[in-house]
């Protein structure tokens, strides 16, 4: 059998450490990375949403500018030192973290491209960009891998009483419609469906209302109703969280191969690449 050089050796122990320290949160190292990386990305986003501020730019916009900077190459070496710490980091570059995370740091970059008369427009949008690293929070949220799971399962149940809801405004909209007619405001069924879909989420925009006492009585059932419909959805959700919650008992380990997560707490091999954990 092939012995593994010692370069070999030292280079896989080396790039293990960094693993544990980049994707694992249960060592102390993991932990005071990933507690950094979580203040960098909060103190970011405030960063941007403050620059948009036009009194604040104007006074702190050159300081607002380094700021951005000094993230953009924490965010970077972090992105670089997560490809080199797993065997396949292909896998990570074209995963939705990856993506992620590229999509956080490529914006600064591409304002070095765009010169011209233009360039403070796309400036402004590359700028506005940086906002979506609020997406890089997904990183904290492996331990909530049973709420993805609750969503998938309740997708069906919540597809058919949204349904039942389109339904419900449609008939509701065409009864208003006959009811109050063209000179209060109900134009059209359309108009009426839009009416009849404010009224039941409870919003009231207040734009159309009705004014014949079989209309008011109407409004007053779609409103009863939409109360209850708030509860529907809710319930259904959690319900399936509480069940995947019990039943989906996972691990936040990274495989070391792809750096994927959501592995099953006896797992021994990931459920993505097959590469033992």
């Amino acid at each position: 059998m092939k012995q593994e050089s010692p370069e070999n050796t030292a280079v896989r122990s080396w790039q293990s450490r960094l693993h544990e320290v980049v994707y694992e949160s249960h060592t102390r190292a993991g932990k005071i990375f990933d507690t950094t990386l979580l203040a960098f990305i909060i103190i970011s986003i405030v960063v941007v949403m403050l620059d948009s501020v036009e009194e604040l730019n104007q006074t702190y916009g050159q300081f607002f500018f380094y700021m951005e900077w000094f993230f953009t190459i924490v965010f970077t070496i972090e992105y670089i030192l997560r490809l080199i710490c797993i065997r396949r980091p292909f896998r990570y570059v074209f995963s939705i973290l990856g993506i992620i995370d590229l999509l956080a740091i490529i914006p600064s970059y591409l304002s070095f491209i765009y010169i011209g008369a233009q360039s403070l427009l796309v400036l402004r949008v590359l700028r506005l960009l940086r906002v979506f690293r609020i997406f890089k929070l997904v990183h904290f949220l492996s331990e909530m891998r049973f709420l993805y799971v609750a969503m998938i399962s309740s997708l069906r149940k919540i597809s058919i009483f949204i349904l039942f809801v389109i339904s419900t405004v449609v008939i509701l909209g065409s009864v208003i419609y006959l009811v109050e007619g063209r000179t209060n405001g109900f134009t059209s069924i359309p108009q009426s469906v839009y009416w009849a879909i404010v009224t039941i989420t409870t919003v009231g925009y207040g734009d159309i209302a009705p004014v014949t006492p079989l209309g008011k009585l109407i409004a007053s059932f779609i409103m009863l109703l939409g109360y209850g419909i708030i509860a529907v959805p809710t319930g259904i959700v959690t319900t399936e969280m509480a069940i995947a919650a019990k039943n989906q008992k996972q691990e936040s380990q990274a495989c070391p191969n792809c750096g994927r997560e959501g592995h099953d707490h006896d797992a021994r091999f990931c459920k993505y690449c097959s590469a033992k954990l």
